[in-house]
């Protein structure tokens, strides 16, 4: 009878063995991700989102299982998170900051200090510069406490420059001179000491006068102790201004500083309608981005802003223009998207 049993026991193991293998086989099929791949070169893959499309399941879906960085695309600046003064919302934030922890991606905080997307009350009235710097410093240290440990970095100063590399004439600049974008990143950083921080803006692609002040600037900072760990480039680019072909040249400037680098929002938008030719060199620019970034060691990742063109910013932005992502409006795969799985492979 004990040989029976035995002889039992192991007919059932090798029936469980059977039934298992095929599952875990079609598991290994399954293709890697963006993610995935990024991640076999150190980098990550991301998207950013918005609080609205969150009720949108199989476009949920996607974003949680094709990346591994998420940025919060409006819930987390100012006038979202301090609509009156010294009261303080961080519901929209929390809302993408769990979704992001139940997934097991991170979150890329957008952005604490930015001239656009203010307040009334902040916006609506004179300052003196001890008044200013007061509230800047509550607005900052507030929103990197509350998220502390949940944020790997934070874009810090978001667009500080015009395009002929001069400060842009924000109501910071105006009122606190250069010197707020030296305290901002001290604040954040004693916040939260752990999180990456980092200056954001467009047009910084390719070397020129934007990225050159930039440079100088972070050049100036690195020098004086203040700190700043990274740059960002946002990488919003448009089929007909043509592409920023010293990316990795400006790439590895900011490295050699050592600084992190990364792109933070890119799309490649075209004036529509989007044809086969268009989506082509739409897909090769993705490719050339994306190699760019892996040929520079302290290039960490690329976001594209929203992954769908379902949600894009552009069409209501540059009317006339969109078809920006490597999805479409019904969540199928772009050519952009197979040559981003090239270039990542």
């Amino acid at each position: 009878m004990r040989k029976n049993r035995l002889r039992l026991v192991g007919a059932l193991a090798a029936v469980l063995v059977a039934a298992t293998v095929p599952a875990a086989q079609a598991q290994d099929k399954r293709p890697p991700t963006l993610a995935d791949l990024a991640e076999r070169h150190g980098r990550y893959f991301g998207s950013a989102t918005d609080n609205p499309e969150l009720v949108d399941e199989p476009y949920t879906a996607l974003l949680g299982s094709e990346f591994d960085q998420i940025t919060p695309g409006n819930g987390m600046k100012w006038y979202a998170t301090e609509p009156q003064q010294g009261v303080f919302d961080f519901s929209k934030g929390d809302e993408i900051v769990a979704l992001v922890r139940a997934n097991h991606q991170k979150v890329r905080g957008h952005t604490l200090v930015w001239h656009s997307q203010l307040p009334d009350w902040l916006t609506g009235r004179e300052w003196t510069a001890p008044e200013l710097r007061a509230v800047l410093k509550q607005h900052i240290q507030t929103e990197v406490r509350h998220y502390r440990g949940k944020i790997y970095a934070w874009d810090v100063v978001n667009e500080a420059f015009n395009e002929d590399g001069t400060y842009r004439e924000t109501v910071f600049y105006r009122t606190l001179g250069p010197g707020y974008i030296a305290d901002a990143l001290r604040w954040a950083h004693q916040a939260d000491p752990k999180a990456r921080l980092y200056l954001n803006d467009y047009n910084v692609e390719a070397t020129g006068p934007k990225s050159d002040a930039y440079y100088e600037l972070a050049k100036q900072l690195k020098a004086e102790g203040v700190p700043l760990h990274g740059f960002g480039l946002q990488t919003h680019l448009a089929l007909q201004y043509g592409y920023p072909s010293t990316l990795e040249d400006n790439l590895r400037r900011f490295a050699r500083l050592g600084l992190d680098t990364a792109l933070t929002e890119v799309d490649v938008r075209m004036q529509l309608p989007a044809t086969e030719e268009k989506l082509a060199q739409q897909a090769d620019w993705y490719r050339d981005m994306t190699e760019a970034c892996l040929a520079v060691r302290r290039c960490v990742g690329i976001t594209v802003w929203d992954y769908t063109d379902k949600y894009s910013w552009i069409p209501a932005f540059f009317p006339g223009e969109g078809a920006a992502l490597p999805w479409d409006e019904e969540l199928r795969p772009k050519p952009a998207y197979f040559a981003l799985r090239r270039a990542l492979g």
